[in-house]
C-alpha cells in the first residue's frame, strides 16, 4: 500500500445502528473499503444484537452495551485471524446488527380449509385465524440459516415461511387430537397453547423465539355451519311436541287475519274447518284423543253438493240463491 493510499484510507472508530423503520430484522453495517480501528467502540442498544463475521463465519456476538474493540473483547475473531495479544493494527470484518424486538401483531390464517376428522360431524373442513409474536434470539442461527449476507433482511421476507409452518403444525395438532370441534371452539386459549408448544422448537431451529400464539376464531364452511346452527337450535328447543303446539298456536291469529287463510279465499269454509281441525289435533296433549267433529257431509272437508257458502259471512245457502238470507249480500 502506497503512502497516499494509506493516508486516504478511512478508519471506523464507532460502530452503531439505529433502526430507521419497523420491520428490519438484520442490517449489514456499511464497510466499503474502511477498516475497523483497533480500540474503537461498538454500541449495541437495547433490543439489538451485533455479530462480527469473518470470511463468512460468525465470530463474536454482542448483546446490549458499549464495547471497546480489542483482542480481549473479540476472542473468537482474534483466534480466526491468528492475532497475537499485542495486535494494534486496524482490521476488516463484516458487522451485522440484528433487531431482537418482539414482532407483534403478526397475522396467520388458513388460506384453504383444513380437513380434519371430527367425532361429532365426521370429516369436516375447518378454517381459523389469529395473531402471534416472535423475536430473534439466536443471531448466529438466524444469520446462518435465514438472513445470510444480505444487506437488509425484513419481516415480510420470512412471513410466508412462518405462516406455512403454523398451518402445517395446526393440521398435525388437529390430526393428533380427539377433541370435537365444538370443544375446540370453546377452548381456543388452550388450543392456542397446544399449537404453540409444537411450534416453539420449529421457531428455535430458525434462531427465533415464539412469544405468543392466539387462536382468534375457528369456523366451519357455511353449509356445515347452517347444519350446526339447526342442531343447536333443536337442542335448545327440547320437547318438539310442545314446540309444534306453540308454533301452531302462534299461527292461528295470522291465518285468521290472512285473506287467504281459514275462511277467506273462496275455497269455502269446509277447507277452513279441516285446517282448524288439523291444528286442533296438533294442540292435543300426547295420548289425548281429539273430540269428535261434525259430519262434514258427503265429501269430507267440503260442502254438500247442493249448497254453497256466502262470500261475506260464510253462511251455508242453497246454490240457486241470489242473496244471502243471513246478511243479505248478493251472491254470484
Amino acid at each position: 500500500m502506497s503512502l497516499r493510499d494509506f493516508i486516504a484510507k478511512q478508519w471506523i472508530d464507532v460502530i452503531q445502528w439505529t433502526e430507521p423503520e419497523d420491520g428490519i430484522l438484520a442490517y449489514r453495517y456499511p464497510m466499503q473499503d474502511m477498516e475497523i480501528q483497533n480500540g474503537g467502540s461498538l454500541t449495541v442498544r437495547e433490543s439489538q444484537m451485533a455479530a462480527f463475521i469473518n470470511e463468512g463465519k460468525v465470530a463474536d456476538i454482542f448483546g446490549p452495551g458499549l464495547y471497546k474493540l480489542t483482542t480481549q473483547t473479540l476472542p473468537i475473531l482474534t483466534y480466526l485471524m491468528n492475532w497475537d495479544k499485542k495486535f494494534q493494527s486496524p482490521f476488516k470484518s463484516d458487522v451485522y446488527f440484528f433487531s431482537s424486538r418482539i414482532q407483534t401483531d403478526q397475522r396467520w390464517g388458513t388460506a384453504t380449509p383444513i380437513t380434519i376428522r371430527d367425532k361429532d360431524f365426521g370429516a369436516v373442513r375447518l378454517r381459523g385465524y389469529g395473531i402471534y409474536s416472535w423475536h430473534i434470539s439466536d443471531p448466529k442461527t438466524f444469520y446462518s440459516k435465514i438472513s445470510g449476507t444480505r444487506e437488509l433482511y425484513r419481516v415480510p421476507d420470512i412471513e410466508g415461511q412462518l405462516r406455512n409452518t403454523i398451518i402445517g403444525r395446526m393440521t398435525n395438532t388437529f390430526a393428533e387430537s380427539t377433541v370435537p370441534f365444538l370443544d375446540m371452539a370453546a377452548n381456543q386459549t388452550m388450543l392456542g397453547d397446544k399449537i404453540a408448544d409444537g411450534l416453539k422448537p420449529m421457531f428455535a431451529d430458525l434462531g427465533l423465539t415464539l412469544d405468543s400464539f392466539v387462536v382468534e376464531n375457528l369456523s366451519l364452511p357455511e353449509e356445515l355451519q347452517k347444519m350446526l346452527d339447526t342442531r343447536v337450535g333443536m337442542n335448545m328447543l327440547g320437547d318438539m311436541n310442545k314446540y309444534t303446539q306453540y308454533q301452531v298456536a302462534n299461527s292461528l291469529p295470522i291465518a285468521a287475519a290472512n285473506e287467504g287463510g281459514l275462511a277467506g279465499i273462496g275455497a269455502g269454509l269446509g277447507a277452513g274447518f279441516t285446517m282448524a281441525q288439523t291444528m286442533a289435533n296438533a294442540l292435543q296433549q300426547p295420548g289425548q284423543q281429539p273430540p269428535p267433529g261434525p259430519n262434514p257431509g258427503p265429501v269430507s272437508g267440503g260442502p254438500a253438493p247442493d249448497t254453497k257458502f256466502c262470500m261475506n259471512c260464510g253462511k251455508g245457502i242453497p246454490k240457486p240463491a241470489k242473496f244471502c238470507p243471513e246478511c243479505g249480500t248478493a251472491q254470484p
